[in-house]
């Protein structure tokens, strides 16, 4: 997973945001663009688009930008950052089994997991499907368990993180199934019915997935704040040329400028598809 794209309606607060309590550093400003990371690596771009709303209730979009830390140390520091700067913002925690993960949400009403991965030989598989849930995470106790002088003293802002996962908002399972899986080449690792599905590639137990907890039934996205688009890294030339081929053999229009291939899921998600190197 690449970076999440983001249009903002105060770029300054969200900057402070995702800077002073999620713990990026800020890798470049260019304009009405901020692009925030770890280690070099970029992971949320707020881009100001200050004409634009927020969407009404019930719209497809993001549902949480999940953002993967590498270490019990570096991620207790995130959630302690978040408990003294914006404990407002937390809106739960959850053992999923195959990791443990902290919610909140971001001043425009944009959801963030901060999450860590347990090793992959701890992770369970059945039928290709993996075996997660969600178990109580008291946050208190993980803090106790792994906050260190370093992480308190915030040294632990260089260490890498990135997205893990992207979490949408749609309309209904089976059309995200048929685009995610079927038209990118995601692979299916879980699904709730008719409520959730997850998809990955690689063996990962998720990279992205989309719900309609919030949303069943919407239709394409409006133009809002939110989501700007969700970008992927994919490994070679090959990839992207199968990746661009299926998508047209299924009737989706796809933009290539040289460097990206551009093209939209059925709810209007922007996508953005490359390989290190490109262009």
């Amino acid at each position: 997973m690449g970076a999440v794209t983001l249009l903002v309606g105060d770029l300054d607060r969200m900057t402070a945001f995702y800077r002073d309590v999620v713990t990026l550093t800020v890798l470049s400003a260019e304009g009405d663009t901020v692009t925030l990371g770890r280690a070099g690596r970029p992971i949320v771009v707020l881009r100001h688009d200050p004409a634009l709303r927020h969407a009404t209730a019930g719209s497809a979009g993001l549902f949480h930008t999940a953002i993967l830390f590498e270490t019990q140390e570096a991620l207790a520091a995130a959630l302690y950052s978040v408990a003294r700067h914006a404990p407002g913002t937390f809106t739960g925690s959850a053992d999923h089994l195959v990791s443990q993960a902290f919610y909140l949400t971001d001043p425009e009403g944009n959801g963030i997991e901060l999450y860590w991965d347990r090793t992959r030989t701890e992770w369970s598989w059945t039928h290709g499907q993996i075996e997660m849930a969600t178990l109580s995470l008291d946050p208190n106790e993980f803090l106790r368990d792994h906050l260190t002088e370093r992480a308190e003293t915030g040294e632990t802002t260089q260490d890498a993180a990135s997205v893990g996962h992207v979490h949408l908002s749609v309309g209904d399972v089976a059309t995200a199934r048929a685009f995610y899986v079927d038209a990118l080449g995601f692979d299916e690792t879980a699904s709730l019915g008719s409520q959730a599905v997850f998809v990955s590639a690689g063996g990962y137990h998720h990279h992205m997935a989309m719900n309609v907890w919030n949303s069943r039934g919407a239709g394409p996205r409006m133009p809002a704040l939110g989501l700007g688009r969700v970008d992927l890294s994919l490994t070679d030339s090959d990839a992207l040329g199968a990746l661009s081929e299926r998508l047209r053999d299924r009737g989706f229009p796809v933009r290539d400028d040289g460097r990206t291939l551009s093209f939209d899921d059925p709810w209007a998600n922007l996508l953005h598809a490359t390989v290190p190197g490109r262009g």
